[in-house]
């Protein structure tokens, strides 16, 4: 019972932060949802401690709940997430002793492999955000197509070396491991090598044109509100109203703002592929194997 209540809240509760985060409604992220979710399920674990007579499931839940907590605080001072973010990471976290139990195939302990499920399904999720833009703003394709053809020598140049380095180390690991060498491997390991590295090279250009083009914007100062993150922020932090106002009265007429990828609806989606698939990773590696 413990265990579909601890889900139920914090699938709820991250749909909830997604939505906000979706802009569902004009705000961001409230800190009253994972506040209130933390706080239910140290709730939850100060019961289930009482029942068990055991002080485990609120130490777990604790444990667990600050080490994500940290983790995201990280990634906020780094400036790859919002307060937001880092906060619903830490509350799923705290719901740890409840979650494990009902997630298949974990080979780590819960947040662990959650948290590296974050990162597969953002990744998946990202990519999906960015060409959607894309196909909705005509601009990234032209912007993208362009840094192909102003990169077209580099690109040659680098390709040519690349390949040659890849001979070079499929030689070496052969000899080193013993195998008989193949030329017909070496030069299809060392094409296929190439072909991934020019894909993530262009994944590279198709990402940074979408920041450029979609995510930075010049916008009048009229225009301009609270939660809007400025392009010189080193924190993904909006400003605030007393910030608004000291804007305003500086009598600039433009601001240069910055938008990212909602990150928020990784949270639930990573929880699902948690409980249903566990450890992601392995996964995809018996699926390439």
């Amino acid at each position: 019972m413990f265990e579909i209540i601890g889900f139920l809240i914090a699938f709820i509760g991250s749909s909830l932060a997604a939505a906000f985060d979706l802009k569902i409604t004009p705000t961001e992220i409230p800190d009253e949802i994972p506040h209130a979710m933390i706080a239910l399920a140290l709730i939850l674990a100060f019961f289930k401690c009482i029942l068990d007579y055991s002080l485990s499931p609120l130490i777990e839940s604790s444990i667990y709940g600050i080490l994500l907590l940290a983790f995201g605080f990280l990634m906020y001072r780094f400036g790859q997430w919002g307060g937001g973010d880092a906060k619903v990471l830490a509350a799923i976290g705290f719901f740890s002793p409840f979650l494990s139990p009902l997630s298949k195939n974990l080979y780590f302990p819960f947040a662990f492999s959650y948290l590296v499920n974050v990162f597969i399904v953002g990744a998946a999720y990202m990519l999906f955000y960015a060409f959607a833009l894309a196909i909705l703003n005509r601009k990234i394709f032209s912007g993208f197509l362009k840094s192909v053809k102003s990169s077209s020598k580099i690109i040659l140049v680098s390709s040519l070396a690349l390949f040659f380095l890849f001979l070079i180390a499929n030689f070496y690991l052969f000899n080193v491991f013993g195998l008989s060498i193949h030329f017909y491997s070496i030069f299809s390991n060392s094409l296929l090598l190439l072909i991934l590295s020019f894909a993530l090279f262009l994944l590279w250009i198709f990402v940074k044109t979408v920041e450029d083009v979609a995510f930075k914007k010049r916008i009048p100062v009229s225009e301009l509100k609270v939660g809007d993150v400025l392009l010189e922020s080193k924190l993904w932090e909006g400003i605030t109203e007393k910030e608004l106002k000291k804007i305003k009265a500086s009598k600039k007429k433009f601001v240069w703002i910055k938008e990212g990828v909602r990150f928020a609806p990784t949270f639930p989606l990573a929880l699902i592929f948690t409980l249903f698939y566990g450890d992601i990773i392995f996964s995809l590696l018996w699926l390439f194997s």
